[in-house]
């Protein structure tokens, strides 16, 4: 089973530990210290719009882009008493195309890792690149090589009343990708159902990134620590990026 195809139905209760409202207030400090006021916004693998809707409620008119339309439904859903209610749109980042320009692009969770591809990642930063309109930022987070190795052979469960995941890592030097399989158990009425998703991330150095961020035109390509206006330090599991479009004149 793909990913996110049977979580999405629980993700919100399994990630119920996430602080968004945290994560989305560091992206206005750094926007704070860019010089960045945006009117539209994009969030990238939106996920269930958890960030999406923390947009919309700054009245940021925003887009919400995911490849899981199981995911993209659960963020309909949340959104519907929204104002302005965000659009969501079903697609692959290495093709992104918004139907109009935006101001900010953000992609939280390690979501840029889950592209396995270099080539196709460099393609989505290109992709960005192209929808911000002059003096746009963006702004988005990436696990560090460092804790995906540190994920090899370690099991991690997380559960409720309702539902039950085990999930195991197993990193690949060769490859670069850390391997997630997941099992997941829903309760439907009495019974519980069973499904299995595998999930994959590809170790990118802080080099590799910053790389592609100046191959698509980027500047201003800044790299914090997690949720803190500091360069990343040793330990850091978190890193988070910022990179600007040509200013307006």
């Amino acid at each position: 089973m793909g990913a996110y195809e049977a979580l999405a139905a629980s993700y919100d209760r399994l990630t119920n530990d996430v602080d968004y409202k945290a994560t989305v207030e560091f992206y206005f400090e750094i926007m704070k210290r860019e010089g960045v006021a945006p009117r539209t916004a994009v969030d990238l693998a939106c996920g269930t719009g958890s960030v999406t809707a923390l947009l919309a409620e700054k009245g940021i008119p925003v887009i919400g882009v995911d490849l899981s339309e199981e995911m993209l439904a659960v963020a309909q859903q949340k959104a519907q008493t929204l104002s302005p209610r965000p659009m969501f749109l079903h697609q692959d980042l290495s093709r992104l195309y918004l139907p109009r320009g935006v101001d900010l692009a953000v992609c939280a969770l390690d979501s840029l890792d889950y592209i396995t591809d270099p080539a196709c990642c460099a393609a989505a930063i290109q992709r960005v690149y192209k929808c911000l309109n002059p003096g746009g930022i963006f702004i988005f987070d990436v696990n560090t090589p460092e804790k995906l190795r540190a994920m090899d052979g370690q099991v991690f469960l997380d559960e409720d009343e309702d539902v039950y995941c085990v999930w195991r890592g197993d990193f690949d030097e060769k490859s670069n990708i850390c391997t997630y399989g997941m099992d997941l158990f829903q309760r439907q009425g009495r019974l519980w159902h069973r499904s299995f998703e595998e999930h994959r991330e590809y170790a990118y150095s802080r080099q590799q990134l910053t790389g592609f961020l100046k191959a698509a035109g980027f500047s201003h390509i800044r790299v914090y620590g997690d949720r803190r206006l500091s360069p990343p330090g040793e330990g850091d599991q978190r890193i988070y990026f910022s990179a600007r479009k040509g200013k307006r004149k």
